[in-house]
């Protein structure tokens, strides 16, 4: 197993649940991945918070503590990360500061490169490394002041006395501008589009309990109730100078923000469309106003890369061909989890992930007849988890699932073939 964030360790749990024996290697010197401001790559900064609440977002059997907030922090979800694996004895099996750098089919088998140039050979493999690690950067031609992706970014300090212009729609983009209203000479945001704003509070609850009272209706109905809930709540995005989004709600990913709405409605942040192009410190957008910046942060997202397989997995911008997002149809042995794009807290959903992977390679190390029946519903089954819904058509959302409708579905599969996919402390 490769990489020790939250996917890495659910999946490691579920292995050690069921006295699987494996290996697990992380590249950095703790387990937490993205959540490690402290590790090299990380996309981290300072202002993260969780976007789902605590109380939807823990491991099975393995609640986040009740005196965290109901948005916990980076350094807290760290805390939270690395208590798990230490109650369920994961740590001391993980080698650290081990990188892999190939991977590669050996007839039944596969063998594993690492940098210090040794190899290991391995029936199975599963890809936990993470999906916001290799930026999609955007060229701005004719900018001469300083471009970055926010990968790079750490601390709202970064933009003391500077005019600053924020790239992106989605919710680090809205999170960064927030800093930048507080520090820079002048912020602003731009965005393509129109988008979906969720509070995160709804009459004082976390928003996505509130939202998930009402999962047990059809999507399309509970967006027909939410959307007139949300122009209520929230207003007129136009109004502060926001396009009108172009989509239903849930066609996209959602964005779970009060704050930028907070300074748009002060003038602490601009808002702007999209880019359309530079001339020295002059961007112009595509509505045809301009306005000079000493900087662009580009808060445009991920390729869910794996650099050292990404012929393995395909498409670069989403791994392709995997049954449940976890399962390769194309090569037999090779497994990922952590790289599935929701309307909701991933975690629950990793767990799950993780579970009917353990329970299939059970069956398959004893060589049951049930390996091979999954074997055979990997090469076929080709379920819709959409729960209804027309996502967009960007290439973040390809390959996306609504979270009811992937649970739901994981759940039947689990239960089908007799493997939990809960936790057995959750039991």
């Amino acid at each position: 197993m490769i990489g020790a964030g939250p996917a890495g360790l659910a999946v490691a749990r579920a292995l050690s649940e069921r006295g699987l024996d494996y290996a697990h290697v992380e590249r950095h010197t703790g387990v937490g991945g993205v959540w490690d401001i402290d590790a090299p790559g990380t996309p981290m900064y300072e202002s993260a918070h969780f976007i789902s609440s605590r109380t939807v977002s823990g491991f099975s059997g393995f609640p986040m503590p009740d005196d965290y907030p109901d948005y916990p922090s980076h350094r807290q979800i760290l805390g939270y990360l690395r208590a798990f694996a230490d109650h369920h004895g994961l740590t001391g099996r993980i080698r650290f500061g081990t990188e892999v750098t190939s991977l590669a089919p050996e007839a039944s088998r596969w063998r594993v490169g690492f940098a210090d140039g040794t190899t290991a050979e391995h029936s199975a493999v599963i890809v936990c490394t993470g999906a916001q690690w290799t930026p999609l950067a955007p060229s701005i031609e004719g900018f001469t002041g300083e471009v970055r992706h926010s990968v790079t970014y750490r601390s709202a300090d970064e933009f003391a006395g500077r005019r600053v212009l924020i790239v992106g729609g989605g919710n680090s983009a809205c999170d960064i501008a927030c800093d930048a209203a507080r520090t820079a000479a002048h912020a602003s945001i731009s965005m393509r589009r129109g988008y979906w704003f969720i509070p995160k509070h709804v009459f004082g609850v976390p928003s996505d309990i509130v939202g998930g009272a009402g999962s047990f209706l059809p999507k399309r109905l509970e967006r027909a109730l939410l959307q007139p809930l949300l122009r209520l709540l929230v207003g007129d995005l136009t109004r502060v100078g926001l396009q009108k989004p172009d989509h239903k709600l849930f066609e996209t990913h959602p964005v779970l923000n009060d704050q930028l709405l907070h300074h748009l409605r002060h003038g602490d942040v601009t808002p702007r469309v999209g880019v359309r192009g530079a001339d020295g410190a002059t961007v112009t957008f595509t509505d045809g106003t301009s306005a000079p910046f000493d900087l662009i942060l580009l808060a445009t997202g991920y390729q869910h890369a794996v650099p050292f397989a990404q012929d393995l997995f395909g498409d670069p911008q989403h791994p392709d061909d995997l049954y449940l997002n976890a399962f390769s149809r194309r090569h037999p042995g090779l497994y990922a989890v952590g790289f599935t794009e929701t309307n909701s807290g991933a975690y629950h959903l990793f767990d799950k992930q993780a579970h009917l992977v353990a329970g299939y390679l059970g069956e398959r190390a004893a060589g049951t007849q049930m390996a091979a029946r999954f074997a055979e519903r990997i090469r076929s089954d080709r379920p819709r988890l959409s729960n209804g819904l027309r996502f967009d058509s960007s290439p973040r959302h390809r390959g996306y699932v609504d979270a009811d409708a992937f649970v739901a579905y994981l759940d039947r599969t689990g239960a089908e073939f007799g493997w939990a996919v809960g936790s057995e402390a959750a039991r």
